[in-house]
C-alpha cells in the first residue's frame, strides 16, 4: 500500500508528525509576554503626583542606543539641580511603558545628596521609551525621555 499522504510527500513519518505536534503544544499554553500600558503609566503618576502638570526639560537620561540584553541594562539619570535646602530634587522615579510593571524604580533624595545623579541596572521588556520624572522640591516636576532598542528581552513572567 502506497502513503501519499501530504505529511510522508513532506518528507515526514506519521510519528514524527506526532512527536511534533505534542511538543508544540506546551507551547500555546505559555502566557503571552506581560506589560503594562498607558493606563498603567498614568496610574502611576497621578498617585505618585496627582494632576500636577510635567515639564520637559532638566532631566538627562542615559540608555545605550542598543542594549543586547534587556535582564541588565545600563541608566544614567541626572537632574539640574544646585541641591540646596531651597532648591533640590525630592524624587526620581523611572517608568517604562512595556515592562510587566509600569514603576521601575523610585529614588528620594535628599541635599545631603549632594548632586541629583543616580547610575543603576535596570531590566527592560523590550525596545521602548524609558520616562525618567523629577520632583523638585518647589513641587514642580520635570521629565526627561530615552528610547533604546533592545535585541533580547527580559521580564518575561508565567
Amino acid at each position: 500500500m502506497t502513503d501519499t499522504s501530504n505529511a510522508h510527500q513532506l518528507g515526514f513519518s506519521r510519528r514524527s508528525l506526532l512527536v511534533m505536534t505534542a511538543s508544540a503544544l506546551p507551547l500555546a499554553a505559555l502566557p503571552s509576554f506581560a506589560q503594562s500600558d498607558d493606563n498603567d503609566i498614568k496610574q502611576v503618576k497621578s498617585s505618585l503626583f496627582g494632576d500636577r502638570k510635567i515639564q520637559d526639560g532638566r532631566v538627562e537620561v542615559k540608555l545605550p542606543p542598543i542594549a543586547e540584553n534587556g535582564n541588565s541594562v545600563a541608566l544614567d539619570i541626572s537632574v539640574d539641580s544646585p541641591m540646596t535646602e531651597s532648591d533640590h530634587v525630592k524624587q526620581i522615579v523611572v517608568l517604562s511603558p512595556l515592562n510587566p510593571e509600569a514603576l521601575v524604580s523610585r529614588y528620594t533624595l535628599t541635599p545631603a545628596n549632594g548632586k541629583a545623579a543616580i547610575s543603576a541596572r535596570i531590566r527592560l521588556a523590550g525596545s521602548q521609551t524609558i520616562e525618567v520624572i523629577a520632583e523638585m522640591s518647589d513641587g514642580t516636576l520635570w521629565r526627561g525621555k530615552k528610547p533604546t532598542l533592545v535585541t533580547l528581552a527580559a521580564c518575561v513572567i508565567g
